[in-house]
């Protein structure tokens, strides 16, 4: 689909990009239904923010699709679907208070809800689990998050990191592009698969020492943002081109 006439070329990339992310998301079964979200920042000085349609599946949203919001979650042009509230109080959060929160991804997945539930959350038993734990942070369960009182706890506790699991709940990665935001995410996401099916075995687990874990953080960034994650990013679109084309209508 032709970009349309009211949209900026920078907004419509924008939009492109985030419209990919959701159809990734259905493709690798991190979906849950319609309760999860992916947002994005729209360039400009209007503060304004992309996120799904509350009530369309992720395998189905595309870029023109997008609901703009205002900071406050309200939308700022007419549309057919609603904007979930708990979805934005959490997205609204990061956003605000992290300039580099171009693209922000929260997931309901099996595996990063089981390994949120754990006393000591992600170990160090994988080559994948280091790099997420190189800047992971952890916030405690507050119920439905409908509460805007939680947004500042909800900052605090991420601090300056870009990985985070929020206890009981799931998984949350941001990234100055949407290929960043998606490879920490598949990293999580993989760490949390690999962590869980050690523990089924009911062997005790090697953990990595912190040693190693020290030197990894000097090259985290080049793998999971850098070039590690615009390599990947052209991969993935081609694949979703194969598998399930449109994003960019």
């Amino acid at each position: 689909m032709a970009r349309p006439a009211h949209c900026s070329p920078e907004e419509w990339a924008v939009r492109c990009d985030l419209a990919a992310l959701y159809r990734l998301a259905a493709m690798f079964g991190w979906d849950d239904l319609i309760f999860t979200h992916i947002s994005a920042r729209v360039p400009g000085p209007e503060h304004h923010f992309l996120i799904n349609p509350y009530g369309m599946m992720f395998d189905e949203i595309s870029a023109s699709q997008l609901v703009k919001v205002d900071a406050a979650g309200e939308k700022v042009a007419p549309g057919d679907y609603p904007v979930n509230p708990a979805g934005f109080i959490i997205h609204s959060a990061v956003h605000e208070a992290r300039e580099d929160a171009l693209f922000v991804m929260h997931l309901h997945t099996v595996a990063g809800i089981a390994v949120s539930a754990q006393r000591e959350g992600l170990l160090p038993i994988s080559q994948h689990s280091l790099f997420p734990l190189a800047s992971l942070s952890y916030h405690d369960y507050e119920g439905v998050a409908l509460n805007p009182d939680e947004k500042a706890r909800l900052v605090r506790d991420l601090g300056a990191t870009s990985l985070m699991l929020l206890r009981n709940h799931g998984l949350l990665t941001l990234g100055r592009s949407a290929a960043d935001c998606f490879l920490k995410m598949f990293m999580l996401q993989r760490a949390c698969e690999i962590q869980i099916a050690a523990q089924s075995g009911g062997a005790e687990l090697i953990r990595i020492p912190p040693a190693i874990l020290a030197g990894i953080r000097a090259q985290s960034d080049q793998v999971m943002r850098g070039s590690g994650a615009e390599l990947t990013w052209p991969g993935l679109l081609r694949r979703l081109a194969r598998h399930n084309p449109g994003h960019d209508d």
